[in-house]
């Protein structure tokens, strides 16, 4: 038919993944459709200043370089349509790797006599045939929906650049998203100023640690290794259908976590290599975090005033999974459960309790001394590894 001829010539044309789909849709999710106000003068100001005493005394207490350039950091901030469309394009490689996974779809079996169950069942066979050409078509479209989702979801919430500890474009200008900032202040009742330079250190800190390049090579290599290595099966949607209980008591909760869900959206199932890889991913983004927050510790606590209580609603709040978190999840592999986070504290506790600060400093010194999945809940046999 001439209609759906035009339709599957316009879906080839567009690329592994409709970028101006997810540029659309994440748009309207992170604004609601409604227009922003430019962020105030003062505000800049007032985040310059933070961001000079933040990095002072993160560069004093970690010995990292926050600089990746040789400039000075600053941070700026963003409306959350900047946001979006800065972290759009610093996701991009591993939204690629997700299309070139999923790209690689198989049809059904070539030989019917390797088969025995398709034998005389032509029309299973056409019919499977039709779907994974069907799915490879919508790949584009469904892509850009998932990026745009994912991406407008976490405007909504996020506070800065590293709330996802993903490496971005080389850079020293980090960015803050200051009305979500003030809304969570609002809700909790805390000082503007003292939750502004908690977010700074938070940016600063992560930015530190992820600038130091074979951290950075590493994390970003597990990221793209775990992307581009799902499995695809264009038939995970009927599957997943059959799964769902109709009796259930909220349906609609149940229909929101299996569209949730990259499995059923993208047909992109969990692999072996996926499996192996997640261990090593796990290790190290416990040790960045545990690291993250030890050294926040020792900066903040003497810099902001109301340090133990923001500390507090922060923390409640990262571990809050939303169902726009949990697909994060499950689409970068960067599962951060409460569990994960306290694993990754009691790792750098355990350094600092038995080699003291300069112990913690060699964490970073090399890509052979990064922890291994066994190490991480045993700092122990890190400590031994290192001759520490």
């Amino acid at each position: 038919m001439p209609f759906f001829g035009d339709l599957m010539k316009m879906l080839g044309q567009q690329g592994p993944i409709s970028w101006d789909g997810a540029r659309q849709l994440a748009l309207s999710i992170a604004t609601e459709g409604e227009s922003e106000p430019n962020v105030e003068p003062m505000v800049r100001i007032k985040l310059e200043q933070l961001a000079r005493v933040a990095d002072l005394r993160v560069a004093d207490a970690s010995g990292l370089a926050t600089s990746t350039t040789g400039r000075p950091v600053t941070v700026v901030p963003l409306t959350r349509t900047q946001w979006v469309l800065q972290t759009l394009d610093a996701y991009r490689p591993l939204f690629d790797g997700l299309a070139k996974a999923v790209g690689k779809r198989s049809g059904p079996p070539a030989a019917a006599e390797e088969h025995p169950a398709f034998l005389g069942d032509a029309d299973d066979m056409a019919s499977d045939a039709f779907m994974a050409q069907l799915m490879q078509m919508l790949s584009p479209m469904m892509l850009g929906m998932t990026a745009g989702s994912m991406v407008g979801h976490l405007a909504t919430r996020s506070f800065g650049q590293y709330d996802l500890p993903v490496p971005r474009a080389a850079g020293d200008e980090l960015s803050v998203l200051v009305g979500n900032v003030a809304t969570f202040g609002d809700e909790w009742s805390i000082d503007g100023d003292d939750l502004l330079l908690w977010v700074c250190i938070h940016e600063v800190a992560h930015h530190a640690v992820l600038g130091v390049p074979h951290v950075r090579a590493r994390l970003n290599e597990l990221l793209l290794g775990y992307a581009e290595s799902f499995e695809t099966d264009p038939n995970a949607l009927e599957h997943k259908l059959g799964d769902l209980d109709p009796t259930s008591l909220d349906p609609s909760k149940g229909m929101e976590e299996l569209f949730g869900d990259p499995e059923v959206l993208l047909g992109a199932i969990r692999s072996p290599r996926q499996l192996e890889l997640l261990p090593y991913l796990d290790a190290l983004v416990m040790a960045i975090t545990g690291y993250v927050d030890h050294l926040m510790d020792r900066v903040g606590d003497g810099l902001v005033g109301s340090y133990g209580m923001v500390t507090e609603a922060m923390r409640r709040r990262r571990v809050e999974a939303s169902s726009s978190d949990r697909f994060v999840e499950r689409l970068f592999g960067l599962e951060l459960t409460q569990d994960r986070y306290e694993r990754g504290e009691a790792f750098v506790e355990g350094i600092v309790e038995r080699a003291g600060e300069d112990g913690l400093a060699r964490l970073w010194s090399g890509v052979d001394v990064l922890p291994t999945p066994a190490e991480i809940d045993a700092p122990g046999l890190w400590l031994a590894r290192i001759d520490l």
